[in-house]
């Protein structure tokens, strides 16, 4: 007898969404720490609340975040921080085969 109708191999599908979650970034974990801080490349992280240091990457996100966790404020686009006025644009680039030796 079989197994009650269940696959005895994997799908290709099953298999490419493996694939793809095990290589694609995500933004979580040490990989992602860059991007979501807002400091190496600029990153997706722009601006910062000042009431609760949630990033968000562009001005309209922002507004939502604090209409939906802080109601009784008011909105303040001026008190926001943004962390890509202080990204170092000017890294050296890597070379032909991605060393920085010349």
């Amino acid at each position: 007898m079989t197994g009650k109708a269940k696959p005895k191999k994997h799908t290709a599908k099953e298999i490419a969404s493996k694939v793809d979650a095990a290589t694609t970034n995500r933004g979580g974990g040490k990989a992602g720490l860059a991007d979501r801080s807002g400091h190496d490349k600029g990153g997706h992280a722009k601006l910062e609340c000042p009431l609760c240091k949630v990033t968000a990457p562009d001005i309209k996100s922002m507004q939502i975040h604090h209409e939906a966790r802080h109601p009784k404020i008011p909105f303040d686009e001026a008190a926001l921080s943004n962390l890509h006025a202080g990204a170092e644009t000017s890294k050296p680039k890597p070379g032909v085969r991605g060393s920085l030796k010349k």
